[in-house]
């Protein structure tokens, strides 16, 4: 029996790097929403790139059918959307207001993406009053709360796993290109086997 032309496409909202584009998406809203109140374009730019990122996920995914390139070149625009638009500017608002940008190995990063990995992070016990992040399902929450310092963060931890996650997604479909070709090379094998 002859492959289908069709390359194996979709199933992107089970893809982990999407559910963190998500809640990117989400939660930079929210930030927007609360610390550029005033500033209505740097708000929407902040928000496109966060949007961009999760809906070019989905695209690329879609794509993926007809096209590996363009499936990867999706992803691609994905992780430069968060990664090179978003991430400088939240480090921005950080420096501009003379706040500090906690590096990667910073105790409190460390703790913030501890608990970013899970839905709900164990053994985290909120006090009444107290702003704690108790995991990736809080978050919006969380930066609707916590001080700017902290809110800001907790996104920049969240942006990092998250392009971390595309870039090895990027890895992986260019190794499945490579290793099993794309759309075109499977029609001209059918179009071949049938002469």
């Amino acid at each position: 029996m002859q492959p289908k032309p069709f390359l194996p496409f979709g199933g992107y909202p089970t893809l982990k790097s999407y559910q963190l584009a998500e809640v990117v998406y989400d939660t930079t809203v929210v930030f927007c929403e609360r610390f550029y109140r005033d500033s209505p374009r740097m708000r929407e730019q902040m928000i496109q790139a966060a949007r961009s990122g999760v809906r070019n996920l989905g695209e690329g995914s879609g794509a993926a059918a007809t096209s590996r390139k363009s499936e990867l070149f999706l992803t691609n625009v994905a992780r430069a959307s968060l990664r090179d638009e978003l991430l400088p500017d939240l480090e921005a608002f950080l420096r501009q207001r003379a706040l500090e940008v906690w590096g990667a190995n910073d105790i409190r990063a460390l703790e913030m993406r501890r608990r970013l990995r899970h839905p709900f992070a164990p053994n985290i016990h909120a006090k009444p009053g107290v702003v704690v992040l108790t995991g990736l399902d809080g978050l919006v929450d969380f930066v609707q709360k916590a001080t700017p310092e902290t809110a800001a963060n907790a996104l920049l931890c969240l942006l990092h796993q998250t392009t971390w996650l595309i870039w090895r997604q990027m890895q992986g479909q260019m190794k499945q290109f490579e290793d099993e070709g794309g759309f075109s090379e499977r029609l001209y094998q059918r179009r071949v086997g049938r002469g």
